[in-house]
């Protein structure tokens, strides 16, 4: 079959699950007011780094009563800080389907050596049963795995009266999918995914239960500098005030601002839901009309609307060794990115052969419509050359 080339390309060819495209607009001109040059603990400084921590509060509605920090080495630093610093005390349950997730399932049986340890375990495409997660457990989970495109579905499964702390990475999830805060203790996730900031810089979000951990628990283990968020057994209050424990960019302070700004123009938290909802709906209404193409999680309750993955299901690629299905699907990714017509979507390194195509509030739904296009005519042609080959 042959499918014409298309005659336009996306205005933003950016389809990466992180570093994201940048919010629609951006420009190098929008942070001329950032403070360099200047200290981070200057009154310049501090000041851009506390309404960095107000807008957050306000764009994603994260109650009065939770403690928002600035912390180091992007959502993964925020995490580490989290478990760390929190996990001992209780046992714990972890929750994971997808690569990011089970990382942090490795850190906790690996490198802390926790032994009272339960894992609710699924494949790719799936998610585990999450009434099994025990209340008297600290529950460790992602709430939007990037790597399989699968999110959960709410957090009814989260009891309220439950004895430990739910550690949440949010990072995929964060300003495109609502959080039920009073179902989450931490919450963590970085600047350079869902509102396309720049990276290195995680946030770290406390409810006064984890707090209360905090001050009430010393870990057993020594603990880095840049882990450490007490002084005295007490909550080290400025570090959720702007000071933070390492030197911050400040170009990427301003470059943060400049997306929360812009998600406040656009209409805040349900408008950014809304937009990465629409650019999803064109994959869903690509996929019904395409024959070949489908999504790796099949249940829509827990398909993410950010990390869209996708899986090829023609049935002269799915007979390939699955090698060779990989390098199908890196193929027609590299001919369309060699047209410019789209960047970055291939599958995950350890996930299934496919595409991973990022739909949040960043992208436009029209240019995920145009990358659909070419893709039908980057499968195309990849298969003909296959078949040319065989």
């Amino acid at each position: 079959m042959t499918v014409a080339k298309p005659a336009s390309r996306p205005n933003v060819p950016h389809f990466s699950s992180g570093p994201c495209a940048k919010r629609p607009g951006w420009n190098p001109q929008n942070l001329k007011d950032a403070a360099l040059g200047r200290s981070h603990r200057a009154k310049v400084g501090k000041a851009k780094l506390k309404l960095a921590i107000e807008l957050t509060r306000e764009v994603l509605e994260v109650p009065a009563d939770y403690k928002i920090g600035i912390v180091p080495a992007s959502d993964t630093g925020a995490v580490e800080m989290a478990l760390w610093s929190l996990l001992g005390p209780r046992p714990v349950t972890t929750i994971a389907w997808e690569s990011f997730g089970e990382g942090w399932v490795s850190d906790i049986v690996k490198e802390l050596k926790l032994k009272d340890v339960v894992k609710l375990h699924a494949g790719y495409g799936e998610i585990p049963d999450l009434s099994k997660a025990d209340k008297n457990s600290d529950i460790v989970f992602t709430w939007n795995g990037t790597t399989s495109g699968v999110r959960v579905p709410n957090a009814d499964w989260i009891r309220d009266d439950r004895e430990g702390l739910t550690i949440c990475d949010a990072t995929s999830a964060a300003f495109a999918q609502p959080l039920d805060w009073p179902k989450l203790d931490v919450v963590t996730f970085s600047w350079q995914k869902a509102l396309g900031g720049e990276a290195a810089h995680g946030m770290l979000i406390l409810s006064p239960r984890a707090v209360a951990r905090l001050e009430s628990y010393t870990p057993p283990w020594p603990l880095p500098k840049i882990f450490r968020m007490t002084k005295g057994g007490k909550l080290n209050a400025g570090i959720f005030e702007g000071e933070t424990i390492n030197t911050p960019s400040m170009l990427c302070v301003e470059d943060y601002l400049d997306a929360l700004n812009w998600a406040k123009s656009v209409g805040g938290l349900k408008a950014l839901i809304a937009r990465a909802d629409a650019s999803t709906k064109v994959l869903a209404d690509w996929k019904a009309r395409t024959p070949w193409v489908d999504f790796l999680a099949a249940d829509p309750a827990i398909r993410s609307n950010t990390s869209v993955c996708m899986k090829v299901v023609d049935p002269a690629i799915t007979a390939l060794s699955a090698d060779a299905q990989a390098d199908f699907a890196k193929k027609l990714v590299a001919a369309v990115e060699k047209e410019g017509a789209g960047y970055d979507f291939a599958h995950y390194r350890d996930a299934p052969a496919g595409l991973r195509i990022w739909c949040g509030a960043t992208v436009e739904a029209r240019d995920v419509e145009v990358l659909t296009q070419w893709i039908d005519w980057a499968f195309a042609e990849t298969k003909a050359s296959l078949a040319k080959a065989a």
